[in-house]
């Protein structure tokens, strides 16, 4: 007998073991006696960072070859192990050399190289980082995007400094704080009716995006709006079908540039026809499991031993989302799971 589906595995980003210790940031003498066993975590101006060639850890720096105390733009992500991380910025320290690496969406790409180390981003190379890794990595880049997001007040437009070692931002001129903003979005499977988890899925994909490349829907949460109608209006706007049996599935932080992905499915007629939106979408249309299970066997292999599968009767191909969307978690969970 099925059952619905459920996510089954953790997504990618949402993998994390550091304690983020938040009672220590406003702890300075307690931060500052550890620093000098502390690490830290590079980030460079495209957000990349270190990673020991061949592996899955995070080529980390040791605190005090910044200083006898943390930098001003230090930011504390936690602790782990009775280790202190924190965040810089920072890049190569010699000249770097690029080597090609399998990335996400089965693309091969060049990224920097340097004293046996690979410089890479986060949305395509955080599912081969290891739990703590992926962790400290995803925390980082979402501070850093906030950061550069909030140099003024929002209130008189001065400029702000860091307080709370990177988690909160003061005014100069009134003393106002913010704080790092997370922008709530669904991202929702919508599969068909038969069974309990139906036979088909509805893809769509966007004018921008890569040829082949499909993924669910998703949108951002309006003010006022609570998730579950937030699901029913974007699937509404963004292919004109009615969704019903919304359900929550698990989320995952998305840091580009502050969102986070609430997982959700729900059921729809796929014998109405489909209206994409004019100009957000391309196309949708319905995928059977039989075609996204093929898919995910021809994208096993990262890189280039990935190929796309024809579906809807060899009228398009399917590339799978890439390995560090939680989209990709949900595909693979409905796929395994039976109708």
């Amino acid at each position: 007998m099925s059952v619905p589906f459920t996510l089954g595995a953790l997504p990618t980003l949402s993998r994390s073991t550091v304690d983020r210790q938040e009672g220590l940031r406003t702890n300075p003498s307690r931060l500052l006696s550890r620093w000098a066993d502390a690490r830290v975590v590079l980030l460079d101006d495209a957000g990349r960072t270190p990673v020991v060639e061949g592996s899955s850890t995070l080529a980390l720096r040791k605190a005090v070859d910044f200083g006898a105390a943390p930098p001003a733009d230090a930011v504390f992500l936690g602790e782990w192990q009775g280790v202190d991380y924190w965040s810089l910025p920072g890049g190569p320290s010699g000249e770097a050399d690029t080597v090609k690496m399998a990335g996400s969406w089965g693309f091969v790409e060049e990224v920097p190289r340097a004293d046996g180390e690979v410089w890479v981003e986060l949305r395509g190379y955080g599912d081969l980082l290891d739990d703590t890794s992926a962790g400290l990595f995803t925390t980082a880049q979402a501070l850093r995007f906030w950061r550069r997001q909030a140099k003024f007040c929002t209130r008189c437009g001065h400029p702000t400094e860091l307080i709370q070692f990177g988690w909160a931002s003061k005014c100069t001129n009134d003393g106002r704080e913010e704080y790092p903003r997370t922008d709530p979005a669904v991202i929702c499977l919508v599969h068909s009716q038969e069974g309990v988890n139906g036979s088909h899925v509805l893809l769509a994909r966007q004018p921008i995006w890569p040829a082949g490349r499909y993924s669910v829907l998703a949108g951002f949460v309006e003010a006022g709006e609570s998730l579950e109608a937030c699901v029913v209006r974007e699937i509404r706007e963004e292919v004109g079908a009615d969704v019903s049996d919304v359900r929550y599935l698990g989320s995952q932080p998305w840091p580009f540039p502050r969102s986070i992905m609430l997982g959700f499915t729900a059921r729809a007629d796929r014998a109405l026809p489909l209206v994409p939106a004019d100009g957000e979408i391309e196309e949708a249309l319905w995928v059977s499991r039989a075609e996204v299970r093929e898919a995910f066997a021809n994208s096993a292999v990262r890189g280039e031993g990935s190929k796309p599968t024809p579906i809807a009767d060899g009228k398009a191909e399917i590339i799978l989302p890439g390995n560090s969307s939680i989209a990709r978690v949900m595909l693979k969970a409905w796929a395994d799971a039976e109708e």
